[in-house]
């Protein structure tokens, strides 16, 4: 028995204007919300309450180390000594359709145009609220663990990679994902159903680098249809059951599961350079399963989501015993490793090799570099000694075979370009072990660390531990390849940014962990070198909110296209009105919601709302202007199950006035559809 607490808050952040977060690609900037982004908080204690353990999976990117010092600087201001470093896993689902904007080392800054604060403070407010809600709701319950195959989800997108891993270990394995979901239950005292955590490796880019709407990807789609289904007669973002999808190693694995191939010719493009006769790299992309990205995206979650219900029904071994929690800041830029008795190496300062700008199948780079290089480029070499400066020969040899393209570790200006410090942490709640590791690591570098991790309890008296991997954890270090896989120097290699033996270091570094939690010596390990927190000002390409205008003759909220006066189920209702820039709501109020879909009721003659902006079936569309014009598009994709009726659309939003020069107020507004009828087949 333990002390349980669930609990989920909005962390959606400006739909607008903002970089997505995820494929770096600069043109992908938020223009309207599919789906909202929450952050979901578990709280584990021990029934005397002497120890406890928070677990938060957040539909974002991924968490960085600005993020979670902010996040724990809350939390010590509430609550004393009882959430900390050690005890706190803040772990990011891996969307690639969030905001971005909430890091403070260089490179991301960069990618993201900035350090955003509204968007880096809706994660915080959203973190530290679900984790809120969670502490006020503890009470006595019961843990459940349930493993299960899921089919037909992820394919490896670099194999040949994969393959270079020794042909004996390679083939105690089925296949070159992991395909086993593991699922922990929740249930209280008296047997009311809490939530779940599901971890499971599969990168969310089942939305590809083309789309400009927010939203959780196939992960947060399986979320959404496991909340609906337990929350009966609640809207999306409603009700007390919490369904977190979290992330796993996941480095290697694409939820696109037709695999790559040409955009241009349609041939396949499944080589180790993931290039094509005609265009090279840039157009060789990965296809899902569905007819578009909309449609993969709802079949792979759709997958997830009914494998995590049935081991969710089924579950049946309990979770018992101590709770405890171990971690450290390690500087990964300098770590020594001892292979073996006579033979130590080293780790390396942080850098970027030249795949890294090639992307990957999910998401191709702009300047058709190619993976799988192993040489430098003399072009692009030339303007990076130029524009940044040469690495240095002690990083060259470090890193080989990578031909260095960004020496990120020599980078300092105007603030370091990579982190040095980084969390190592593992939490162990009975019999379950959730190690959570600071980037994405590759399917076989997940499965040695879990190996490892595991033998390290046996030998020390902690047999049948059920070690998982929570990915993205605490601070964003890119990925993680197995020694014999950064030789091919793929995308994930080419973004292994501590060299050839990252892997080999964290082992060392999470058996350490896992030997302090089992001989019960954690109190023992010392706390290491803690993570620097830049000033960073509030530079940042993202363009200003400027005040709203209207067309002449026209307020805001007035319906400039109208919807048809009657649809039928599957069909599109559209509506687009007179609207105002979406980050004024985003900044001024919190839990705003941009849309509903409302009901007509004759015998009350009043209107019911039977969606929301947080609903799969609504998409928000905002498009800008000209001299501050803008318009909003709102979708209603009709779905089955949908009751005949009388129906309309409603927009909500807020426009800025300038009342002075220094001084101006965000109004709201709304608008709404005429009345539509829908009419069965």
């Amino acid at each position: 028995n333990y002390l349980l607490g669930v609990g989920r808050a909005d962390c959606t952040g400006p739909v607008a204007e903002i970089p997505l977060m995820g494929y770096a690609n600069l043109d992908q900037v938020g223009g309207g919300l599919l789906m909202r982004l929450y952050s979901r908080a578990f709280i584990v204690a021990d029934i005397d309450d002497s120890r406890r353990v928070v677990f938060v999976s957040a539909d974002i990117g991924m968490v960085s180390q600005r993020l979670r010092l902010e996040v724990l600087e809350k939390l010590k201001s509430k609550y004393g000594e009882l959430y900390r470093h050690d005890n706190v896993i803040l772990s990011g689902t891996h969307t690639h359709s969030g905001p971005g904007g909430y890091f403070q080392y260089t490179l991301f800054w960069i990618t993201s145009k900035g350090l955003i604060r509204p968007s880096l403070n809706a994660i915080v407010n959203g973190i530290v609220k679900s984790i809120d809600i969670a502490h006020q709701n503890m009470k006595r319950g019961r843990l459940f663990i349930n493993r299960g195959t899921v089919e037909n989800s992820q394919i490896n997108r670099s194999p040949f990679s994969y393959l270079e891993n020794p042909a004996s270990e390679r083939s105690r394995y089925s296949s070159n994902t992991d395909k086993e979901m593991v699922m922990l239950k929740m249930v209280d005292g008296n047997g009311q159903e809490l939530g779940l955590i599901s971890w499971f490796a599969v990168h969310p880019v089942s939305m590809n680098n083309t789309n400009h709407l927010v939203n959780s990807d196939n992960v947060g789609y399986a979320s959404y249809l496991f909340e609906q289904e337990k929350n009966k007669g609640m809207l999306p973002g409603e009700g007390s059951f919490v369904a977190a999808f979290a992330s796993s190693n996941l480095g290697d694995v694409s939820p696109n599961t037709k695999g790559p191939f040409c955009v241009n010719t349609g041939e396949s493009c499944n080589n180790p350079q993931s290039t094509c006769p005609m265009g090279g790299a840039t157009m060789c992309m990965a296809m899902g399963p569905g007819s578009d990205m909309f449609d993969s995206t709802r079949i792979i979650g759709q997958n997830i989501y009914l494998k995590a219900r049935e081991l969710y029904e089924e579950a049946s071994q309990e979770i018992t015993g101590p709770i405890s929690s171990a971690h450290q800041w390690v500087n990964m830029s300098d770590v020594s490793v001892e292979l073996n008795a006579t033979h130590k190496v080293k780790t390396c300062k942080p850098a970027l090799g030249h795949s890294f700008a090639a992307g990957t199948i999910d998401g191709v780079g702009a300047f058709n570099f190619t993976q799988g290089s192993v040489e430098g480029d003399p072009f692009w070499d030339g303007i990076r000694d130029q524009l940044l400066g040469e690495p240095s020969n002690e990083t060259k040899a470090c890193h080989k075979p990578k031909p260095i393209l960004f020496s990120t570790g020599e980078m300092t200006q105007p603030h370091p370009w990579h982190p040095d410090i980084v969390d190592v942490q593992i939490a162990a709640i009975g019999s379950l072990a959730i190690v959570a590791v600071p980037g994405e690591f590759t399917t076989m570098s997940g499965r040695r660390l879990r190996e490892a991790v595991k033998r390290e309890f046996d030998s020390h008296g902690t047999p049948r531990m059920d070690v998982v991997i929570a990915g993205l954890c605490n601070v964003y270090t890119h990925y993680i390849t197995t020694y014999e896989e950064y030789q091919a120097q793929r995308y994930e290699a080419a973004s292994t940014i501590y060299g050839p033996h990252t892997l080999s270091a964290y082992i060392q570094l999470y058996r350490r962990l896992a030997r302090a939690i089992a001989t019960n010596t954690v109190q023992d390990l010392p706390r290491g070198p803690e993570p620097p927190v830049f000033n960073i000002g509030n530079l940042t390409l993202v363009p200003p909110v400027t005040v709203d205008r209207t067309p002449v003759n026209k307020t805001f909220g007035d319906v400039l296209q109208e919807v048809r006066q009657q649809y039928r189920v599957g069909e599109v209702a559209e509506v687009t009105f007179v609207g105002a820039n979406p980050r004024n709501s985003a900044e001024n109020v919190t839990e705003h919601n941009f849309l509903t879909v409302e009901r007509y009721t004759s015998t009350s003659d009043s209107w019911c709302v039977v969606q929301n902006d947080a609903s799969w079936d609504t998409r928000f569309h905002w498009t800008k202007g000209l001299l501050g014009q803008s318009k909003v598009t709102i979708e209603w994709h009709i779905p089955s199950g949908t009751e005949p009726g009388v129906y309309r659309i409603r927009y909500f939003g807020h426009y800025m006035k300038k009342l002075s020069n220094s001084h101006s107020v965000s109004i709201p507004f709304e608008g709404t559809s005429s009345a539509f009828e829908i009419t069965s087949l």
